[in-house]
């Protein structure tokens, strides 16, 4: 199992960095999804769509050991799962409004 990234194997730019946590297409969606509040993986991968569920399970383990999102298993028949965002993973808030802002800009300039 990888473990977290220490400081010396993180790349030396911030934004490189950056990407390299939450790069992926997937995980920003995801992200976007988990910022109000718990999902379970259903409807994380309902609201995603598109995403298969062996990506979307490899997605959320990433940034589980990552630590930008929780996983609560609950010991039920069917098995129940929950996943949050860690305050790390609320921390993108900021970013995340900004290429939102920065796509309704770059929406509203094609309907010129």
């Amino acid at each position: 199992m990888k473990t977290q990234a220490t400081v010396k194997e993180l790349p030396a730019c911030p934004v490189e960095t950056t990407l390299s946590l939450i790069g992926d297409k997937w995980k920003v969606l995801i992200l976007r999804d988990l910022l109000p509040g718990t999902k379970r993986f259903g409807e994380l991968k309902k609201s995603i769509g598109g995403v298969s569920q062996k990506v979307l399970t490899a997605q959320l383990r990433d940034m589980e050991e990552n630590g930008l999102v929780n996983r609560k298993v609950y010991a039920e028949v069917p098995p129940k799962v929950e996943y949050s965002l860690t305050d790390l993973g609320h921390s993108l808030k900021p970013v995340l409004d900004a290429l939102w802002h920065w796509g309704e800009e770059y929406k509203d300039s094609l309907s010129i």
